[in-house]
């Protein structure tokens, strides 16, 4: 099992200033999967509250995103770093843009759900998006462990599941489609879970990037536009 590990200074205090970085950013990271968490629950359970709580940790995730990217600024500036140091202060920026957006879109399912707080009757392709929103919420945590552990095996294996959320997007979009057909006036509902589900599917987008990221800062390989099967081969 492969990890990164970044280089040895004699300046104790980069050191000390990448490790803050890096523990910004699992923060960053904790605080975006509640908020999937929190915005799919939200959304099952019709929860108003909820929902806004979602939206307002929406701001706290783009302040982290804001503080890390100075930090970030700070470093290249004042330090100059090369080699493995240079990439995990790439890594990180890229990174936290990544995790802003699955912010952005927690919010959205946050902003549906307090949209439909007054709904009396539960569609019965609810179940489909929960079973697909615990598949990305399964994803994300094991991206931002990948991360944390800088584990380049445990980042492919997960980045290989975004197929798979693809496909079980495309068959709840299919479903939708169907109930929209049948049921007519549940168009806008019908419409509103499709957006839920879309951003669903964005959030597992971003954890794969999360993953691409992490191999990589260890392999020092871009394997964003490569076959993933081919690459950890190649790699493993």
């Amino acid at each position: 099992m492969k990890r990164f590990s970044h280089e040895g200074h004699t300046a104790h205090q980069f050191d000390i200033e990448l490790n803050e970085v890096k523990h910004k950013v699992m923060n960053m990271g904790g605080l975006v999967e509640s908020m999937v968490h929190n915005g799919l629950e939200a959304l099952m359970n019709m929860d108003a509250e909820l929902g806004r709580q979602v939206s307002e940790d929406d701001h706290r995730a783009n302040q982290f995103e804001l503080d890390i990217d100075e930090d970030c600024t700070r470093i290249l500036a004042r330090r100059q770093p090369a080699a493995s140091d240079l990439r995990l202060v790439l890594t990180i920026i890229k990174t936290i843009s990544d995790l802003e957006r699955i912010g952005d879109e927690a919010e959205k399912l946050g902003r549906i759900s307090v949209k439909l707080a007054n709904e009396v009757d539960v569609p019965h392709y609810y179940k489909d998006l929960r079973h697909l929103g615990d598949h990305v919420k399964i994803m994300l945590r094991e991206a931002l462990d990948a991360f944390t552990r800088m584990d380049v095996e445990s980042a492919f294996r997960t980045a290989a599941k975004d197929e798979a959320i693809d496909q079980e997007y495309a068959s709840f979009s299919r479903l939708l489609i169907s109930h929209m057909m049948e049921n007519p006036r549940q168009v806008s509902h019908a419409l509103d879970m499709s957006w839920c589900a879309r951003s669903l599917e964005r959030i597992a987008d971003h954890a794969c990037n999360i993953c691409e990221y992490v191999i990589y800062l260890v392999e020092g390989k871009d394997i964003r536009h490569s076959n993933l099967d081919d690459m950890r081969k190649k790699l493993l």
